[in-house]
């Protein structure tokens, strides 16, 4: 699913430079469910950066399905991301203005699908994610948990084989974060490969495997 090579990220700093990730080698199978975590500052969000294809600025290699990211033009890394990658928040990222159900139509809207398809989706998730009676309210008449399940229902409608997390959990009680965890469980048991960051030990143990950073390095 996942090669990366060399990797190495830094930004200018003064007249030199400072290297937020250095000399990264990381294979992620198809069907992993891998936890990076690390102390702030250790590399983990510009390492989520790149996996998202939303940075650029870095050298190495990079394969991703086959592609080798590093060689894509702007609009190749664009369409291979929408293809791929589907991405859960910590801070939720709902629209306010739209329901629930508006909500999970948004990304299907930039795949060319008609409107008979994109609402078939919708439903199935709604169902999927046990939120049929709640199809029609807004996110803010959700609580937290539910904002984050729609999040991730929204993350994973189109069926991406890759599911990037920040954080899921950062901002829900213990309860709400179990049932985040054990539903990121189901879905990588269903043959999703995830990547979550995170600080937390508890959402590490339902992966099956941890990277660690430090000072932009993987500890070995």
């Amino acid at each position: 699913m996942i090669r990366l090579r060399n990797l190495e990220k830094a930004v200018k700093q003064g007249s030199g430079q400072l290297f937020l990730l250095r000399r990264i080698d990381l294979t992620i199978d198809r069907g992993d469910f891998v936890t990076v975590m690390g102390p702030s500052g250790a590399g983990k969000s510009p390492l989520l950066a790149i996996l998202r294809l939303l940075d650029a600025g870095w050298t190495g290699e990079y394969e991703l399905m086959g592609d080798r990211v590093e060689t894509l033009s702007a609009k190749a890394r664009g369409e291979l991301g929408k293809k791929a990658i589907g991405f859960v928040f910590q801070q939720y990222h709902l629209l306010d203005g739209l329901t629930v159900a508006e909500n999970l139509e948004v990304p299907l809207s930039y795949r060319g699908l008609s409107s008979k398809e994109r609402q078939a989706l919708v439903a199935d998730a709604l169902d999927r994610f046990r939120m049929v009676g709640k199809k029609d309210l807004y996110p803010t008449q959700l609580s937290g948990g539910q904002q984050q399940l729609v999040g991730v229902a929204r993350a994973v409608i189109a069926k991406p084989p890759l599911l990037l997390a920040d954080e899921p959990t950062g901002n829900l009680h213990s309860a709400q974060a179990e049932e985040i965890m054990q539903l990121f469980t189901e879905l990588n048991r269903a043959g999703t490969t995830i990547v979550q960051v995170t600080h937390s030990e508890k959402n590490a143990s339902y992966g099956n495997r941890i990277v660690r950073l430090r000072d932009g390095w993987i500890e070995n």
